[in-house]
């Protein structure tokens, strides 16, 4: 959580919002580290500020499912309580805050298909509260779009491979299959150094 904290200030935003509904944004699973396979039937909030305490808002049939996150646990029943948990939640980052600006999956105008998880209605409710949800792309490339050293050197294997397949090519007389692969190989290389530079970050 920390990590998480020390980016938001980075990109001056007072918190981070995560919603699900339902497995409804499995990014929030994976930078959170939940259990994707966890039953999950009604929605759930987890709000973590710049600075100071997580908080979770859960619904009472499934109140336990964040326990493996930190912070404060507020619970609901129904919708007209869960609006008030949340009011309760960002209304303080609304008023200590001039830019009232928190991160959700939200991309404008669906520019990033992948980040858009958040449905227009929560936007909706999220902005009458006076908090302005901006996108969330730049924080799950630092989280989630890096690859784990496993990962890494799978696609290290795989880059050499493609490599040793562009050489030998030409040996076997292959003009076409050579440049073919020597494009792949170049391409491999591309993401191979990007890869590095990710993990570098």
């Amino acid at each position: 959580m920390a990590e998480i904290q020390a980016a938001l200030r980075d990109a001056k935003l007072d918190g981070w919002l995560f919603y699900d509904f339902r497995h409804s944004d499995p990014l929030a699973y994976r930078i959170l580290k939940l259990d994707e396979k966890m039953f999950a039937s009604r929605r759930w909030f987890y709000y973590v500020p710049t600075s100071g305490e997580p908080v979770k808002i859960v619904q009472s049939i499934e109140q336990f499912k964040l326990d493996s996150l930190p912070g404060k646990k507020l619970v609901f029943r129904g919708w007209q309580e869960l609006h008030a948990r949340l009011r309760e939640v960002l209304s303080p980052a609304a008023k200590e805050s001039k830019s009232r600006r928190i991160a959700m999956q939200y991309s404008p105008m669906n520019d990033i298909p992948y980040i858009s998880k958040v449905d227009a209605g929560t936007i909706e409710l999220v902005r009458s509260f006076g908090v302005e949800p901006v996108t969330s792309a730049e924080l799950v490339q630092k989280f989630e779009a890096v690859f784990s050293p496993a990962q890494h050197q799978m696609h290290v294997e795989a880059s050499d491979k493609m490599h040793r397949n562009a050489a030998g090519a030409d040996d076997r007389g292959g003009e076409r299959e050579h440049r073919q692969s020597a494009l792949y190989a170049d391409k491999g290389k591309e993401l191979t150094d990007q890869a590095r530079r990710f993990r570098a970050d």
